[in-house]
């Protein structure tokens, strides 16, 4: 089944597979992710109507706000842009501009485009490659198969063409050295330099000057008025290289810019964390930092509410971009937000923090759980790991005692404290090859008691 199809307790089950618990969080996006299918096959002059209906979620840190947006997004193979709300600051104040949102959500979109409509000529560009790559080794090649001055009266179809493809294509050939002549520079691209694009004008400006001045510019390879040299590479780089090269060109600009401009506008998420750190609180009697967070708020407002935003791809609207916020709101709550933005997010939804039973589920059940991915690192090096159910129980617990006495920062504990408990056997794992480990209870115990007797040296190690 198409993913976009996917009905909303099919999105919960794939979700599932990745998070524990969080029930109501998987079921708001599964809901608003079906709603996009449903938006689309209404009548046209409705559809535009329809706003997508934006989601906030509350709980503390490590409880899965991010994990639930990152999965659904490579569900659907949506672009999905993860923003941090404090990096952003009012418009005159030193900060990010809140529409490089969109910008970034679109080239992100046209990489993803891009990726799909080369795999789709990779076959063409491959062979236009392997033309090519023949041509080069001709001179030389050829010579030594039929002798001096042989190889450039050959047809574009002789027989020693041919032998040099079946040696070419069964790999005998690839290591071989040949000189590739380095790409032509691309045409200079200008672009207006106003207040919005200002930020991004000194990413180009290097590869743009570079390509006015065929890459001879002091500083940079091959120094001031010098042609850029031939580069000596293997045959089998040299047939990667020109691959890549043949199928960017194989593939149209312009629609490419077309669908990433159209993925952004139907499919695009933006994930806004950390939203309770811009929420007002008595913002008339601070000063500092504290005056620009309701700004943050009223420059966030025009891309949620809707709004066309320049990209080099084109002009995005911003209405059917589904905008998901999230925070701990444990110093402010979401009533703290101006009332206009509150209104763009209809839906609410807390998350429940975790403890010691999530813990074990999180440690066993899911497919990528943190469990499997310890045993197949350690198998890399010969080293057979094995967790005992005690020892599953006994780390989730130590987890949520520090949890309890320190910052809770939820899963992430877990992390720390699986990396502190392998330390030993992952620095000596080398010399280990063909034997095997087993972690029990009291493995576990042996480990970090220590640690967890000192309360000081707790807070800075687990």
């Amino acid at each position: 089944m198409n993913n976009s199809m996917m009905t909303p307790r099919e999105i919960v089950s794939e979700l599932d597979r990745f998070i524990v618990g969080q029930a109501a969080a998987k079921r708001s996006v599964a809901i608003a992710l079906r709603s996009r299918w449903r938006r689309l096959q209404v009548a046209e002059d409705l559809r535009d109507e329809i706003a997508p209906k934006n989601i906030i979620m509350i709980g503390p840190t490590g409880v899965g706000k991010t994990e639930i947006s990152r999965r659904l997004a490579k569900l659907t193979a949506a672009p999905f842009i993860k923003v941090e709300a404090s990096r952003f600051t009012e418009v005159g104040y030193v900060g990010r501009d809140v529409e490089s949102i969109i910008r970034d959500l679109a080239e992100l979109a046209a990489n993803m485009v891009q990726l799909e409509e080369s795999e789709k000529v990779e076959v063409k560009a491959r062979e236009i490659a392997e033309e090519r790559v023949i041509d080069l080794l001709m001179p030389t090649l050829g010579t030594e198969l039929v002798g001096p001055g042989g190889p450039q009266s050959l047809p574009a179809e002789s027989p020693v063409r041919e032998r040099i493809r079946r040696m070419l294509r069964m790999g005998e050939l690839d290591e071989r050295i040949v000189e590739l002549d380095p790409q032509a520079p691309a045409a200079p691209f200008f672009e207006v330099i106003t207040p919005q694009n200002l930020e991004e004008a000194g990413m180009n400006l290097k590869d743009t000057l570079q390509n006015m001045f065929g890459g001879s510019m002091p500083g940079m390879p091959g120094g001031p008025g010098k042609e850029p040299t031939k580069r000596k590479v293997t045959v089998a780089e040299a047939l990667d290289q020109i691959a890549k090269q043949e199928a960017q060109g194989l593939v149209d600009p312009e629609k490419v810019s077309k669908e990433a401009v159209r993925r952004t506008q139907e499919n695009g998420i933006v994930f806004i964390d950390e939203i309770d750190k811009i929420c007002g609180r008595d913002a008339g009697t601070h000063s500092g930092p504290d005056i620009s967070r309701e700004g943050v708020q009223r420059d966030l407002l025009p891309i949620v509410e809707g709004s066309s935003v320049k990209t080099r791809q084109g002009l995005v609207r911003t209405d059917h971009i589904l905008f998901i916020a999230s925070g701990a709101f444990n110093l402010a709550k979401p009533s703290d937000l101006i009332p206009e933005f509150q209104g763009r997010f209809p839906v609410r939804v807390e998350l429940e923090a975790l403890g010691r039973d999530e813990f074990i589920r999180i440690l066993t059940e899911p497919q990528n759980s943190l469990v499997r991915q310890y045993r197949a690192l350690l198998a890399t090096e010969g080293v057979t790991l094995d967790f005992d159910q005690s020892a599953i129980e006994e780390i989730a617990t130590v987890a949520a005692d520090v949890n309890a006495r320190t910052e809770n920062v939820g899963a992430r504990r877990l992390h720390t404290i699986l990396e502190r408990l392998l330390d030993d056997i992952s620095f000596h794992a080398p010399e280990r090859s063909g034997s095997s480990v087993t972690i029990d209870a009291a493995h576990v115990r042996t480990t970090l008691g220590p640690i967890l007797e000192d309360q000081d040296l707790s807070r800075y190690i687990l």
